[in-house]
C-alpha cells in the first residue's frame, strides 16, 4: 500500500525587526543567504541548510508528481511537437551581408549566421551548441556584429548569474581575440569604426551600473569609464539609433528616464546629455537627419506624444509636438526610417500600427480583420528605406513576419510560424469580453477555445494575469496553451490593471495604494465569466508568474472559494520584507512601483495588507 509524500517543513526561526514602531516578524528570513552576492557569482557557495532544504523540496516535487510522469512526458511530446525544432528567424539585411539565426534539430541554443545573398553559402557566425559543449549552464546574451563586418562581441553566462562575459572574434578567422571582459550585463553596442565597443557592467548588487568603452586589442584594464550611475534607484542600458548615427545611454526606473547620446562616428567623446531627468517623466530618443523624435509623457501627456528636437538644442525648452496628447491612446514605440516615422498605439486593449510620412506629415494605419491580436515592430539595420518590417498573431493565428512598403501600402508575408503537427485557425474561437469590476472599470478578457468545447459554464478553465509595470500582456499566439484547449479547456487572459491595456491610468490605477484594484478586477472578472456562464466557481485554475504570482497569491487568500487550482509562478508573494531590504538588486528601482516601505509608514501598512 503506498503511502502519501509528506512535504518538508522549513524551520521556524524568528528574526524581528521593527519599522514605524512596529515588529516585522519573518520566521523565514534566514532562507536568504547571507552571503548572497557570493552566490549569484558561485552557486556551490550556498548555505548548506537552504541547500538541503531546497533538495528536500525538490525531492517531495518529484515524489508528489510521480503519478504524472506518464501524462508529463506526453504533454512535453506534444508540446515539442507544435515547435519547429529547425527554425530560422527572417534575414535582415545589412550592407553587403544577411543576418539571421537559426535553430538545429536536436539543439538547444541559436547558431548566428550570415550569407552574401539568398544563393551564397551560410557563414555560421557563433554556433551556440557547440560553444555550449563541456559547460555545465550556457546561455547566450548579446551578439552583434561590427559595422565593418569584421568583429563579432558576443556575451556568455556559464554559471547561470546573469554575470555575462564578452568575447570578440574575428570574422576572418573565427577564432577569438584575447580581448575578455568579465561581470558585464551582456548588452553591447559598436562604434561605427568597429574597433570601439561599449558595454554595461554590474555592481556588487547586480545593479548596471557603469558603461565602458573598450578598444579593440587593448587591456580591459585601461578600458574607459564613459558613465556611472549614482543613485541605486536607477538602472543603466545601452542601444543604438535606427540611423547608426547615435550609441544611446539609457537611465531609467519604472517611473523616469535620462537619455545620453554619443556621436557613433566618434566615440571617445563625451556623451551628450538630452534633458535632465524629472521624477515621473520619461522619455525615449530617436534620430532622423537633424532632428530627434522623443516618445515622452512630459507636459502631462499621461498616454504619451511625440514631440521633436533640433540636435543643437536637445533640451526640453525645444520640444515642438508631432503626434499631440490624446487621452486613452497610448504611445507604446516608436521606430525611425529616413522618410517615415512608425509608432504603435494601444486603445481599448488593442493595438495599431500607424505610418506617419514626414515630408507631408499624411498618416495611414495597417489594417487587420481579427477582433483580438498583437503586433510588435521589428528594428533592422536598414534606416534609408520603405520597408517596415512587423509581426501579427492572435490567440488562434500562427506568428507572421511581414515587411510592408510604406509608399505603396502593400505587405508581404516573409515567414509564418510552422506547427510542425499541424493547426488548424478554423478549429478554435478568440473572443473579447469586458468584466465590470468592482468600481465599474470595464476589464478586458480575451478568450481562446476550441469550437467544439461546451461555453456553458460545464468546461474547466485556466485564467491568466499579470497586471504591473505597466506590461500589456499581448493576446498572442502561444503553442503550449493548445495543450489545455485540445483538453477541453477554456483559456482567459485578464488584462486588469497596473498593465497598460487601456492606457497608462491603467497602470496608475493599479501600482503604489491602488494596488488592490489590480487583485479586485481580477477577482471581478472570474465573476463575470460565472455569471456568463462560461466558468463555474471550483472549476478555475489561475496562473501568474513573479509580480504575477503575487497577484495568484492574494487572489487565492481574498477569495479561495472561486479556485480549482491555483499556479504561481516563481512568485513575488513577500512584498513587505523584499521592499524593506535595500541591498536587494532591484529594490530601490521598485519603490516607484510599490512604495517604499523604509521611509513611508502609509506604504508600509498598505503593502502589508496583501504581502
Amino acid at each position: 500500500m503506498s503511502t502519501k509524500p509528506k512535504p518538508p517543513y522549513a524551520d521556524r526561526r524568528r528574526i524581528t525587526s521593527v519599522h514605524h514602531g512596529k515588529d516585522h516578524i519573518d520566521d523565514y528570513a534566514w532562507l536568504k543567504d547571507e552571503n548572497w552576492q557570493e552566490v549569484m557569482r558561485d552557486p556551490g557557495k550556498l548555505d548548506s541548510d537552504i541547500r538541503s532544504y531546497l533538495e528536500a523540496e525538490n525531492k517531495y516535487t518529484r515524489m508528489a508528481m510521480a503519478t504524472t510522469e506518464e501524462l508529463q512526458k506526453e504533454l512535453m511530446q506534444e508540446m515539442r511537437g507544435r515547435i519547429k525544432e529547425d527554425e530560422t528567424s527572417v534575414p535582415a539585411n545589412d550592407g553587403p551581408y544577411e543576418y539571421y539565426t537559426r535553430f538545429e534539430i536536436g539543439g538547444q541554443h541559436p547558431v548566428f549566421c550570415r550569407r552574401g545573398d539568398p544563393d551564397s553559402p551560410e557563414e555560421v557566425l557563433l554556433h551556440g551548441d557547440k560553444e555550449a559543449e563541456g559547460q555545465s549552464f550556457f546561455k547566450v546574451g548579446g551578439c552583434i556584429h561590427s559595422t565593418n563586418h569584421l568583429r563579432l562581441a558576443y556575451a556568455v553566462d556559464l554559471n547561470g548569474s546573469e554575470r555575462f562575459h564578452l568575447r570578440v572574434r574575428d570574422l576572418n578567422t573565427g577564432s577569438d581575440l584575447d580581448d575578455l571582459i568579465e561581470n558585464a550585463r551582456g548588452d553591447v553596442v559598436w562604434a561605427n569604426d568597429g574597433t570601439s565597443l561599449f558595454y554595461t557592467i554590474l555592481d556588487d548588487n547586480h545593479r548596471p551600473y557603469r558603461v565602458l568603452r573598450h578598444a579593440i586589442g587593448k587591456d580591459t584594464e585601461s578600458d574607459d569609464l564613459v558613465y556611472e550611475e549614482q543613485d541605486a534607484g536607477f538602472f543603466v542600458s545601452l542601444g543604438k539609433s535606427q540611423s547608426s548615427r547615435y550609441i544611446t545611454i539609457t537611465v531609467h526606473d519604472h517611473t523616469t528616464s535620462e537619455v545620453y547620446l554619443i556621436d557613433a562616428d566618434t566615440p571617445d567623446l563625451a556623451p551628450t546629455l538630452i534633458a535632465c531627468r524629472d521624477k515621473d517623466i520619461e522619455y525615449y530618443v530617436t534620430h532622423i537627419g537633424e532632428k530627434l523624435f522623443i516618445r515622452t509623457n512630459a507636459d502631462e501627456a499621461e498616454d504619451f506624444k511625440i514631440v521633436e528636437t533640433p540636435l543643437s538644442g536637445p533640451d526640453r525648452d525645444h520640444w515642438a509636438d508631432v503626434v499631440p496628447h490624446e487621452p486613452g491612446r497610448l504611445i507604446r514605440d516608436i521606430l525611425e526610417f529616413s522618410n517615415h516615422l512608425v509608432r504603435i498605439e494601444r486603445i481599448d486593449g488593442l493595438p495599431r500600427i500607424v505610418i506617419r510620412e514626414l515630408g507631408s506629415g499624411d498618416e495611414h494605419t495597417i489594417c487587420f480583420d481579427e477582433e483580438v491580436y498583437e503586433l510588435g515592430l521589428i528594428p533592422g539595420y536598414e534606416f534609408d528605406t520603405d520597408i517596415l518590417r512587423f509581426t501579427y498573431s492572435s490567440m488562434t493565428t500562427p506568428l507572421r513576419t511581414y515587411d510592408y512598403d510604406m509608399g505603396n501600402r502593400s505587405r508581404k508575408l516573409r515567414k509564418e510560424q510552422d506547427v510542425p503537427s499541424g493547426h488548424s485557425p478554423d478549429d478554435y474561437i478568440t473572443r473579447r469580453l469586458m468584466a465590470p469590476s468592482h468600481d465599474r472599470e470595464l476589464v478586458p478578457v480575451s478568450l481562446l477555445y476550441h469550437k467544439n468545447t461546451p461555453v456553458d459554464g460545464s468546461a474547466p478553465m485556466l485564467l491568466y494575469g499579470y497586471g504591473s509595470y505597466g506590461i500589456s500582456i499581448p493576446a498572442s499566439f502561444s503553442t503550449n496553451v493548445y495543450s489545455l484547449i485540445d483538453r477541453g479547456y477554456i483559456f482567459a487572459i485578464a488584462h486588469i490593471r497596473g498593465g497598460t491595456e487601456k492606457g497608462y491610468s491603467w497602470y496608475l490605477d493599479g501600482k503604489l495604494n491602488n494596488k488592490m484594484n489590480t487583485f479586485l478586477d481580477f477577482i471581478a472578472t472570474a465573476e463575470h465569466l460565472i455569471s456568463e456562464k462560461i466558468s463555474t466557481a471550483g472549476r478555475i485554475a489561475i496562473h501568474g508568474g513573479s509580480a504575477g504570482g503575487m497577484l495568484i497569491g492574494a487572489c487565492a487568500n481574498l477569495r479561495p472559494e472561486l479556485w480549482g487550482a491555483v499556479v504561481g509562478e516563481v512568485p513575488f508573494v513577500d512584498v513587505l520584507t523584499t521592499m524593506c531590504d535595500a541591498e536587494l538588486p532591484l529594490t530601490p528601482p521598485e519603490w516607484p512601483e510599490w512604495g517604499n516601505p523604509i521611509e513611508n509608514a502609509e506604504a508600509y501598512e498598505y503593502i502589508r495588507s496583501y504581502s
